[in-house]
Protein backbone atom coordinates (compact mmCIF):
# COMPACT_ATOMS: atom_id res chain seq x y z
CA UNK A 1 0.00 0.00 0.00
CA UNK A 2 1.11 3.46 -1.46
CA UNK A 3 1.98 6.05 1.52
CA UNK A 4 1.01 8.80 -1.05
CA UNK A 5 -2.70 9.48 -2.98
CA UNK A 6 -2.75 12.07 -5.32
CA UNK A 7 -6.62 13.69 -5.46
CA UNK A 8 -8.16 15.96 -8.06
CA UNK A 9 -11.03 17.66 -7.27
CA UNK A 10 -13.62 18.81 -10.30
CA UNK A 11 -15.41 21.95 -9.12
CA UNK A 12 -17.94 22.14 -12.00
CA UNK A 13 -21.09 24.41 -12.96
CA UNK A 14 -24.37 22.38 -12.40
CA UNK A 15 -27.26 23.44 -14.40
CA UNK A 16 -30.33 22.63 -12.65
CA UNK A 17 -32.88 20.53 -14.30
CA UNK A 18 -30.70 19.46 -17.09
CA UNK A 19 -28.99 16.33 -16.25
CA UNK A 20 -27.80 15.51 -20.04
CA UNK A 21 -25.67 19.13 -19.63
CA UNK A 22 -24.77 18.10 -16.23
CA UNK A 23 -23.02 14.19 -17.70
CA UNK A 24 -21.77 16.36 -20.54
CA UNK A 25 -19.59 18.86 -18.48
CA UNK A 26 -18.80 16.19 -15.97
CA UNK A 27 -17.40 13.87 -19.01
CA UNK A 28 -15.61 16.74 -20.29
CA UNK A 29 -13.83 18.16 -16.92
CA UNK A 30 -12.97 14.29 -15.50
CA UNK A 31 -11.10 13.99 -18.85
CA UNK A 32 -9.53 17.03 -18.08
CA UNK A 33 -8.42 16.06 -14.47
CA UNK A 34 -7.11 12.68 -15.48
CA UNK A 35 -4.48 14.10 -17.80
CA UNK A 36 -2.77 15.68 -15.30
CA UNK A 37 1.28 14.57 -14.91
CA UNK A 38 1.42 13.19 -12.35
CA UNK A 39 -2.02 11.52 -12.69
CA UNK A 40 -4.08 11.39 -10.25
CA UNK A 41 -4.97 8.57 -8.30
CA UNK A 42 -8.61 9.93 -7.09
CA UNK A 43 -10.98 12.03 -8.70
CA UNK A 44 -13.62 13.83 -6.35
CA UNK A 45 -16.87 15.29 -7.88
CA UNK A 46 -19.36 17.99 -5.97
CA UNK A 47 -22.80 16.70 -4.75
CA UNK A 48 -25.65 16.58 -6.68
CA UNK A 49 -23.79 16.88 -9.88
CA UNK A 50 -26.42 15.31 -12.25
CA UNK A 51 -29.36 17.21 -10.84
CA UNK A 52 -28.35 19.88 -9.09
CA UNK A 53 -31.37 21.05 -6.76
CA UNK A 54 -34.06 21.14 -9.06
CA UNK A 55 -36.28 19.63 -5.89
CA UNK A 56 -39.59 20.30 -7.12
CA UNK A 57 -39.10 17.65 -10.31
CA UNK A 58 -36.22 15.63 -8.44
CA UNK A 59 -38.75 12.13 -8.40
CA UNK A 60 -38.81 12.93 -12.46
CA UNK A 61 -34.78 13.91 -12.55
CA UNK A 62 -33.11 11.40 -10.45
CA UNK A 63 -31.27 8.53 -11.70
CA UNK A 64 -32.99 5.24 -11.19
CA UNK A 65 -30.77 3.15 -8.85
CA UNK A 66 -27.86 5.34 -10.15
CA UNK A 67 -27.89 3.25 -13.41
CA UNK A 68 -26.71 6.14 -15.72
CA UNK A 69 -23.96 7.49 -13.36
CA UNK A 70 -23.16 3.83 -12.60
CA UNK A 71 -22.53 2.96 -16.16
CA UNK A 72 -20.73 6.18 -16.80
CA UNK A 73 -18.05 6.16 -14.22
CA UNK A 74 -17.74 2.62 -14.60
CA UNK A 75 -16.67 3.03 -17.69
CA UNK A 76 -14.63 6.18 -17.10
CA UNK A 77 -12.75 4.20 -13.96
CA UNK A 78 -11.92 1.39 -15.90
CA UNK A 79 -10.50 3.31 -19.01
CA UNK A 80 -8.32 5.49 -17.62
CA UNK A 81 -7.63 3.41 -14.64
CA UNK A 82 -8.49 5.68 -11.88
CA UNK A 83 -10.80 5.61 -8.46
CA UNK A 84 -13.64 8.37 -8.72
CA UNK A 85 -15.56 8.92 -6.20
CA UNK A 86 -18.92 10.08 -7.70
CA UNK A 87 -19.75 12.88 -5.76
CA UNK A 88 -23.15 13.04 -5.04
CA UNK A 89 -26.57 12.07 -7.04
CA UNK A 90 -30.09 12.17 -6.97
CA UNK A 91 -30.60 8.31 -6.53
CA UNK A 92 -33.71 7.18 -7.13
CA UNK A 93 -34.64 4.08 -5.27
CA UNK A 94 -37.44 1.86 -5.98
CA UNK A 95 -38.11 3.23 -9.09
CA UNK A 96 -40.90 1.86 -11.60
CA UNK A 97 -42.00 2.52 -14.53
CA UNK A 98 -44.23 5.46 -12.88
CA UNK A 99 -40.90 6.94 -11.42
CA UNK A 100 -42.21 6.37 -7.61
CA UNK A 101 -40.00 5.48 -5.26
CA UNK A 102 -37.82 6.93 -2.54
CA UNK A 103 -34.84 9.88 -3.99
CA UNK A 104 -31.56 10.35 -1.90
CA UNK A 105 -28.65 11.75 -1.85
CA UNK A 106 -26.17 9.40 -2.80
CA UNK A 107 -22.59 9.21 -3.38
CA UNK A 108 -21.02 6.07 -5.28
CA UNK A 109 -17.43 5.18 -5.26
CA UNK A 110 -15.57 3.44 -8.27
CA UNK A 111 -12.12 1.66 -8.10
CA UNK A 112 -9.80 1.87 -11.23
CA UNK A 113 -11.23 -1.46 -12.19
CA UNK A 114 -14.76 0.55 -12.65
CA UNK A 115 -16.42 -1.25 -9.59
CA UNK A 116 -18.84 0.27 -7.21
CA UNK A 117 -17.31 -0.75 -4.20
CA UNK A 118 -19.20 1.72 -1.81
CA UNK A 119 -22.10 4.37 -1.40
CA UNK A 120 -23.54 6.91 0.98
CA UNK A 121 -26.47 8.52 1.70
CA UNK A 122 -26.57 12.04 3.06
CA UNK A 123 -27.66 11.37 6.78
CA UNK A 124 -28.19 14.95 7.88
CA UNK A 125 -30.72 16.60 5.16
CA UNK A 126 -30.33 20.72 5.34
CA UNK A 127 -34.23 22.20 5.70
CA UNK A 128 -33.21 25.43 5.03
CA UNK A 129 -33.28 23.86 1.22
CA UNK A 130 -36.29 22.16 1.61
CA UNK A 131 -34.57 18.84 1.33
CA UNK A 132 -36.69 17.16 4.21
CA UNK A 133 -39.54 17.52 1.69
CA UNK A 134 -38.09 15.87 -0.85
CA UNK A 135 -35.55 13.26 -0.14
CA UNK A 136 -35.00 10.39 1.92
CA UNK A 137 -32.38 10.69 4.45
CA UNK A 138 -29.54 8.32 4.47
CA UNK A 139 -28.87 5.49 7.59
CA UNK A 140 -25.22 4.11 7.59
CA UNK A 141 -22.13 6.25 8.06
CA UNK A 142 -20.21 6.60 4.77
CA UNK A 143 -17.01 4.53 5.87
CA UNK A 144 -15.20 2.47 2.81
CA UNK A 145 -11.61 1.27 1.76
CA UNK A 146 -9.71 3.01 -0.95
CA UNK A 147 -6.30 0.42 -2.00
CA UNK A 148 -5.92 -0.32 1.84
CA UNK A 149 -6.14 3.28 3.20
CA UNK A 150 -9.26 3.97 5.86
CA UNK A 151 -11.68 6.55 3.80
CA UNK A 152 -15.02 7.89 4.87
CA UNK A 153 -17.38 10.33 3.27
CA UNK A 154 -19.90 13.55 4.31
CA UNK A 155 -21.51 15.47 2.00
CA UNK A 156 -22.10 19.38 2.27
CA UNK A 157 -24.50 20.05 5.30
CA UNK A 158 -23.19 16.88 7.39
CA UNK A 159 -19.64 18.76 8.03
CA UNK A 160 -21.68 20.67 11.18
CA UNK A 161 -22.05 17.34 12.73
CA UNK A 162 -18.77 17.12 14.57
CA UNK A 163 -20.28 13.97 15.80
CA UNK A 164 -20.27 11.83 12.44
CA UNK A 165 -17.21 12.85 11.36
CA UNK A 166 -15.69 11.81 15.07
CA UNK A 167 -17.15 8.62 15.22
CA UNK A 168 -15.24 7.92 11.18
CA UNK A 169 -11.72 9.37 12.87
CA UNK A 170 -12.40 6.53 15.42
CA UNK A 171 -12.89 3.99 12.87
CA UNK A 172 -9.89 4.66 11.30
CA UNK A 173 -10.86 6.96 8.54
CA UNK A 174 -7.50 9.23 7.40
CA UNK A 175 -9.28 10.74 4.54
CA UNK A 176 -12.63 12.09 4.78
CA UNK A 177 -13.87 12.87 1.27
CA UNK A 178 -16.66 16.10 1.15
CA UNK A 179 -18.97 16.67 -1.80
CA UNK A 180 -21.26 20.09 -1.55
CA UNK A 181 -23.29 22.56 -3.04
CA UNK A 182 -22.03 25.42 -1.00
CA UNK A 183 -23.07 29.07 -1.12
CA UNK A 184 -22.74 32.31 -0.66
CA UNK A 185 -22.81 33.84 1.62
CA UNK A 186 -21.65 31.14 4.35
CA UNK A 187 -17.65 30.76 2.57
CA UNK A 188 -16.44 31.36 6.17
CA UNK A 189 -18.56 28.31 7.55
CA UNK A 190 -17.19 26.61 4.89
CA UNK A 191 -13.41 26.76 5.60
CA UNK A 192 -13.71 26.89 8.80
CA UNK A 193 -15.59 23.71 9.63
CA UNK A 194 -13.67 21.99 7.17
CA UNK A 195 -10.42 23.17 8.56
CA UNK A 196 -12.11 22.15 12.14
CA UNK A 197 -12.83 18.66 10.80
CA UNK A 198 -9.42 18.24 9.58
CA UNK A 199 -7.52 19.53 12.72
CA UNK A 200 -10.29 17.83 15.85
CA UNK A 201 -9.53 14.32 13.84
CA UNK A 202 -6.03 14.72 12.71
CA UNK A 203 -7.00 13.54 9.12
CA UNK A 204 -7.21 14.97 5.86
CA UNK A 205 -10.24 16.37 4.65
CA UNK A 206 -10.78 16.36 0.50
CA UNK A 207 -13.74 18.68 -0.07
CA UNK A 208 -15.63 19.58 -3.73
CA UNK A 209 -17.63 22.17 -3.59
CA UNK A 210 -20.05 23.51 -7.28
CA UNK A 211 -19.33 26.74 -9.01
CA UNK A 212 -22.27 29.51 -10.91
CA UNK A 213 -25.77 30.44 -10.05
CA UNK A 214 -28.39 28.38 -9.77
CA UNK A 215 -32.16 30.21 -8.84
CA UNK A 216 -31.18 32.41 -6.48
CA UNK A 217 -28.38 30.85 -4.71
CA UNK A 218 -24.20 31.79 -5.84
CA UNK A 219 -22.12 29.01 -5.61
CA UNK A 220 -18.21 29.80 -4.77
CA UNK A 221 -16.43 26.94 -5.17
CA UNK A 222 -13.54 26.90 -2.82
CA UNK A 223 -12.62 23.48 -3.04
CA UNK A 224 -10.01 23.00 -0.28
CA UNK A 225 -7.76 19.94 0.52
CA UNK A 226 -6.95 20.48 3.99
CA UNK A 227 -3.68 18.31 6.07
CA UNK A 228 -4.18 16.97 9.63
CA UNK A 229 -2.45 20.00 10.79
CA UNK A 230 -5.42 21.73 9.75
CA UNK A 231 -3.26 23.51 6.89
CA UNK A 232 -4.78 24.28 3.26
CA UNK A 233 -2.63 22.85 0.77
CA UNK A 234 -4.82 23.25 -2.58
CA UNK A 235 -7.62 25.29 -2.81
CA UNK A 236 -9.67 26.46 -5.92
CA UNK A 237 -11.20 29.83 -6.39
CA UNK A 238 -14.74 30.94 -7.62
CA UNK A 239 -14.71 29.52 -11.47
CA UNK A 240 -14.56 26.16 -13.07
CA UNK A 241 -11.08 24.24 -12.17
CA UNK A 242 -9.23 21.29 -11.34
CA UNK A 243 -7.68 21.65 -7.91
CA UNK A 244 -5.00 18.80 -6.96
CA UNK A 245 -2.78 17.67 -4.52
CA UNK A 246 -1.07 15.18 -3.26
CA UNK A 247 -1.90 13.41 0.36
CA UNK A 248 1.04 11.49 2.49
CA UNK A 249 -1.24 9.33 4.13
CA UNK A 250 2.00 8.84 6.75
CA UNK A 251 1.23 12.67 8.20
CA UNK A 252 -2.12 11.47 9.39
CA UNK A 253 -0.26 8.79 11.75
CA UNK A 254 2.39 11.31 13.01
CA UNK A 255 0.23 13.79 13.63
CA UNK A 256 -1.91 11.04 15.11
CA UNK A 257 1.17 10.14 17.28
CA UNK A 258 2.30 13.76 18.51
CA UNK A 259 -0.72 15.02 19.89
CA UNK A 260 -2.68 12.04 21.15
CA UNK A 261 -6.03 13.06 21.17
CA UNK A 262 -8.12 9.90 20.84
CA UNK A 263 -5.85 8.23 23.31
CA UNK A 264 -6.64 10.73 25.70
CA UNK A 265 -10.65 11.21 25.09
CA UNK A 266 -13.05 10.44 28.27
CA UNK A 267 -16.45 9.52 26.43
CA UNK A 268 -17.95 8.29 29.96
CA UNK A 269 -17.95 11.92 30.53
CA UNK A 270 -19.81 12.88 27.41
CA UNK A 271 -22.78 11.03 27.40
CA UNK A 272 -25.64 13.51 29.10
Amino acid sequence: MSSKMRVALVQMHIEAGNPDRNFERAERMLAQAVTADPKPDVLLVPEMWNTGYALDRIGELADPEGARTKAFVSAFSRQHGVNVIAGSIANLREGGTDRSGRVTNTVYVFDRKGEVTAEYSKIHLFQLMDEHLHLEAGDRPGRFELEGTAAAAMICYDIRFPELSRMLALGGAKVLFVPAEWPHPRLHHWRTLLQARAIENQMYVVACNRVGKSGTSEFFGHSMIIDPWGEVIAEGGEDETIVTAELDLALVDEVRGRIPVFADRRPALYEF
